[in-house]
């Protein structure tokens, strides 16, 4: 298995932002650029997004109720015990960053990748991803909301945040949604462009926020143990999520197809979504750079298991479609 690039490239950002930390006027500039940069981000989405995907795949409701249980009520109370342990095991910032990992939505595209190598019900995936997305950039806020309050942090203005996604995120997607009919086709011929910038202005948020984060003492503030902590969390998460997912496929009687969509779907979280509404939710917080963290290991840790994971399910999925050519 070869590491993806862009995996790399997210690494990098953070040795250059740790040796040549964005200071002063450029990290200004740098920040502002990176507002900006998320907005269009949501305008594009906005535009891209065609309602028939969130249509087409509504009549298997089962599925997707599992899903978004999975997504936005079990991941998010597991997170909330982690949570409890800072500051005396773990910097309260990665705390919090561990309820904002809990918050997100499912990951769009590795989660139909995984489900179409694993011979799984793609179109069940598609729509399960693509509403998680939709209703995520809304409900994702309001959820971590929600979260913070439970635990008590203080450190975190839900009329700032309020503020901030309305203005720049969800004004940005709707103008966007608008102008669909004249901007649809254009980004539809041009996916692999969109993408280039999707991963642009996630590495321009993970340089501008490490560097902001160093220059407030990242690296003297959290220690090895509590990252090589947050490494062993987000490994337990990804694990009890796949556990939980294949116990509700059996008691609820899903074949093997489905179970690959739900597995992939309702144990990942997006990076692409997660960090832009991270620079909105968190800008100029000292501790961005501990917020994002466990978004960037879990994300890491899931796109390696879910190809081991994605292998297992074709040979069971082309074994058990064998058997029943062969009756």
């Amino acid at each position: 298995m070869r590491i993806d690039p862009f995996t790399l490239l997210l690494l990098g950002a953070i040795v250059l932002a740790s040796l040549f930390p964005a200071e002063g006027g450029f990290a200004e500039v740098l920040s502002t650029t990176g507002t900006l940069a998320v907005a269009l981000l949501f305008f594009l989405h906005g535009a891209a997004l065609s309602r028939e995907q969130v249509i087409a795949g509504a009549s298997h409701w089962r599925l997707h109720l599992v899903v978004t249980s999975l997504t936005f009520v079990f991941f998010p109370l597991v997170v909330l015990p982690i949570n409890s342990l800072a500051p005396a095991w773990i910097p309260a910032d990665l705390g919090l960053g561990f309820l904002y990992l809990g918050a997100l939505p499912s990951a769009v595209s590795s989660s139909i990748a995984y489900t179409a190598m694993a011979r799984g019900n793609v179109p069940a995936a598609i729509c399960s991803a693509a509403a998680s997305n939709v209703f995520g950039m809304m409900l994702t806020p309001f959820l971590l909301i929600l979260l913070v309050s439970t635990s008590g942090e203080s450190n975190f203005s839900v009329a700032d945040a309020l503020r901030d996604i309305c203005l720049q995120l969800l004004l940005p997607f709707a103008i966007g949604h608008g102008l669909r009919p004249w901007l649809g086709g254009f980004l539809a011929r041009n996916e692999t462009l969109a993408s280039r910038y999707d991963q642009c202005v996630i590495w321009l948020i993970v340089y501008s926020a490490f560097s902001h984060s160093v220059a407030s003492g990242l690296w003297q503030n959290l220690p090895w143990s509590a990252i090589v902590l947050a490494l062993v969390f987000c490994v337990a998460l990804l694990a009890l999520l796949i556990f939980v997912a294949r116990l509700a496929v059996k008691v609820l009687g899903f074949n093997l197809e489905d179970e690959a969509a739900i597995v992939f779907c309702g144990s990942k979280k997006s990076l692409a979504s997660g960090l832009p509404m991270a620079k909105v939710l968190f800008s100029g917080h000292p501790g961005f750079g501990m917020i994002v963290l466990p978004i960037m290991c879990y994300n890491q840790i899931q796109v390696i298991v879910g190809a081991i994971l994605a292998q297992r399910y074709r040979r069971r999925i082309d074994s058990a479609q064998n058997e029943t050519t062969e009756t």
